[in-house]
């Protein structure tokens, strides 16, 4: 698709995103929200004919996105083509095209020779296009089956499934324990690399569709906002859990208890919901401002703490990492059309350096204890260097004798990942969970060990991407409606 020979005439170029000095005094989106027309034609005349796509394989695109039709498509101009062909496999693509990591770009046939296509920037170009042409609107389905669905989370998985449901007639109610809807994309990703007002606009088309939201509803709990998991499995003809993955990994050493030691994610969220409630006025949140931060854990939760505690004032930040640094091309053990696992700075590690002088990175780096002031306060954080090496084709790890040190530390964040979902709130029905702590059900079928009962997203795969949430819960819908009528059209 494309231009036949874009991808030897045009240069990879990714859309820039606001300048540093500028975007480190707000929390609006980290993007220019501006969409050179030319320039993404030319991009996507880069999209080779190459065959089979495998930007689409099982590498590629979890969704099996028409990547290189609307690829096509742009570089042809025919920009209301390509979002119909992209909402063919999308329900959200305002939501991917910002924070899908693009493992279709990782397994870019192109990629084996020259930098990838911009299928990302492509993408999210297209669906804001569609937003400001007002080509996006709402379509209520004709006719209603009778049968009511039950969604629990209202993160990536629990809304696709909504969605597809509702979209054959299906009666949907979506239950949120927190007070806005939309899971992980509304409190566990930061506003500047997802507005809130994005989330919100798709969950207003989704409600003139005619879904039902319940915020503030904590199903399987105790309090004041108890919901009983099992009146729902009672007027309900199937119940999807789809909670997420939100059992954080703790670091139970020394110290632990102080004052100043949090996981990520409260970080994150009160910061957001403060935000979103008075734009920081009522002080709700925990404050990095003046403060020594140090972030225990990468990857994109990480790096949504550097950039949040930047945006508060913070002293110093350091990001400890454990494994080694990642080689700045794929290594021999990590070919196309693997996902490649390469060195990448991304928004916050770019600003720290802006505003430090260097990467906040520190390598393999084991934390042993958490120092206190005296005052029940965290004070430093006692580290020991690791090194890393390969015995029988098994990593080993060893600490490095005389490599400890002390780091000064106002304010720690606990980033390494998360377990697997809180059982309180399914308890009550007795559903089986795999090894992991997950809900056992089978991928491709999302039947859970209780009849009617279904489960798709992080709490049944495990932590993972915005994107897999979609794929699940797109694929769950169509499992729900097989099981409720014997049949389905839905994909």
């Amino acid at each position: 698709m494309g231009k036949p020979t874009g991808f030897k005439e045009f240069k990879r170029k990714t859309e820039d995103y606001r300048e540093i000095s500028l975007r480190v005094k707000d929390y609006g989106e980290i993007f220019t929200g501006t969409h050179d027309v030319e320039h993404l034609k030319t991009q996507g005349a880069r999209c080779m004919d190459c065959g089979v796509p495998f930007c689409q394989s099982d590498n590629g695109c979890p969704i099996n996105n028409l990547i290189p039709e609307w690829n096509h498509l742009i570089y042809t101009d025919q920009w209301r083509s390509a979002l119909n062909r992209l909402h063919k496999t999308n329900n959200f693509p305002e939501f991917t095209g910002r924070v899908c990591p693009a493992p279709c770009e990782g397994a870019c046939v192109l990629g084996v020779i020259e930098p990838a296509v911009t299928i990302k920037n492509i993408e999210n170009a297209i669906i804001d296009k569609g937003f400001a042409e007002n080509w996006v609107s709402a379509k209520p389905p004709e006719h209603r089956t009778g049968k009511k669905i039950a969604v629990i989370g209202s993160g990536p998985a629990g809304l696709a499934a909504a969605a597809q449901l509702n979209k054959v007639g299906h009666s949907v109610t979506v239950y949120e324990r927190a007070d806005r809807i939309g899971g992980l994309l509304m409190y566990g990703i930061p506003n500047m690399k997802l507005g809130k007002d994005v989330i919100q606009r798709r969950v207003d088309l989704l409600k003139e569709e005619g879904i039902d939201f319940v915020t503030n509803a904590d199903v399987g709990g105790s309090g004041d906002n108890a919901v009983d998991v099992k009146t729902l499995q009672q007027e309900n003809d199937a119940v999807l859990f789809a909670t997420g993955a939100t059992k954080p990994r703790d670091l139970e050493i020394p110290g632990r208890d102080l004052n100043g030691v949090h996981f990520a994610m409260e970080f994150l969220s009160a910061n957001t919901k403060s935000l979103l409630d008075s734009d920081l006025n009522d002080g709700n949140y925990i404050s990095a401002e003046g403060k020594n931060v140090i972030v225990i854990g990468g990857g994109d939760t990480g790096t949504d703490c550097i950039g949040t505690s930047l945006r508060h004032g913070c002293k110093s930040l350091v990001n400890f990492e454990l494994l080694p640094q990642s080689p700045e091309q794929r290594a021999e053990d990590n070919p196309w059309p693997l996902w490649p696992l390469i060195h990448r700075v991304d928004y916050g590690h770019e600003e720290s350096a802006e505003r430090f002088g260097r990467d906040p990175r520190e390598y393999q780096i084991l934390t042993k204890e958490f120092i206190d002031d005296g005052n029940g306060n965290v004070a430093g954080v006692k580290i020991v260097e690791v090194k890393w090496s390969k015995v029988d084709d098994r990593w080993n790890m060893e600490e490095i004798d005389g490599t400890e040190k002390v780091w000064k530390a106002d304010l720690v964040l606990l980033s390494m990942g998360f377990l697997g979902p809180e059982h309180y709130v399914s308890d009550a029905l007795g559903i089986e969970y795999d090894a992991r702590s997950n809900y056992q059900a089978e991928y491709g079928k999302y039947n859970t060990s209780v009849e009617g009962i279904f489960a798709a997203g992080d709490c049944r795969r495990g932590q993972s991407l915005v994107v897999w949430g979609i794929n699940e819960g797109r694929e769950a819908a169509r499992e729900i409606d097989s099981y409720l009528m014997g049949n389905t059209l839905l994909p």
